[in-house]
């Protein structure tokens, strides 16, 4: 029997290599690599992290709950897809949180809250000037992630991360437009003007409205076909972490999703 600090030892590398491999197929997943509807190959992926099973089996049931994957009864997992309405759903739900935290914040910023909010304003208005899609997207994240931390307790700030995860890849493509990268910073000076206010009920609603808006370039963006995709195929081989389709999908769907504004 191995010493009681081997254990937990082991225990503890599990645990770290598994937070590192959840990380990483989180990036692989919302960079596409592994795209919408594919099974997750354990095996490739443990191959190309360098490490066993076990912990990459591990990080994806973390990914499970966090809303990237679903698992299919005798099927195996999948990166999850969203229909369109359901993307229009989350959209719904991460403006009522917006609007919350902003209403917060105008009561009552917290020390430095305004300027780094400010600050990324800025870099968004720069790279939108230079149709820099990929880096907006970037300081986008982080500009609502800024808003959360300063307007919200850390349960509500993990509710919005997963919802937004669901959406990353819709998120992306209705940010492209360069008109649209614009429209969205001047909604986010709107924000901090009216955070700067002092007045909860009137950064609510600019809170609320800039993310119905982007509801609205999602929508814009969106072709009508991805209302109604069908189940995620089984797949055998293919790219490390992926599988390649085969003629019989499932019997059971798995819920669709979506990543990305």
């Amino acid at each position: 029997m191995a010493p009681p600090e081997a254990s937990t030892l082991e225990i503890l590398r599990t645990h770290s290599l598994a937070s590192v491999a959840g990380r990483e197929i989180e990036r692989l997943i919302l960079g596409g690599e592994i795209p919408a509807g594919s099974r997750i190959n354990e095996q490739a992926l443990a191959d190309r992290l360098g490490i066993s099973r076990g912990p990459v089996r591990e990080a994806i049931r973390g990914l499970e709950r966090s809303g990237l994957v679903v698992t299919v009864i005798n099927q195996g997992s999948y990166v999850r897809k969203v229909s369109a309405a359901e993307a229009l759903e989350l959209y719904d739900l991460r403006a009522l949180i917006t609007g919350e935290a902003c209403a917060t914040i105008a009561a009552n910023p917290p020390p430095g809250a305004l300027a780094r909010l400010k600050a990324l304003t800025g870099a968004m208005a720069e790279a939108a000037t230079a149709d820099d899609a990929q880096r907006y997207y970037g300081l986008n994240l982080d500009f609502h992630a800024a808003l959360l931390e300063a307007g919200a307790g850390p349960r509500a700030q993990r509710i919005y991360a997963d919802l937004g995860n669901e959406l990353h890849l819709f998120r992306r493509r209705a940010l492209v437009a360069p008109e649209n990268m614009r429209e969205s910073n001047r909604e986010h000076a709107a924000m901090l003007a009216a955070l700067r206010s002092r007045d909860p009920d009137a950064a609510r609603r600019v809170g609320e409205t800039h993310i119905r808006n982007g509801k609205r370039r999602f929508a814009a963006s969106t072709p009508a076909v991805e209302n109604d995709q069908g189940p995620p195929q089984a797949a055998t081989g293919g790219e490390p972490g992926h599988a390649r389709p085969t003629p019989d999908p499932p019997r059971r769907r798995a819920p669709r999703i979506a990543r990305g504004r």
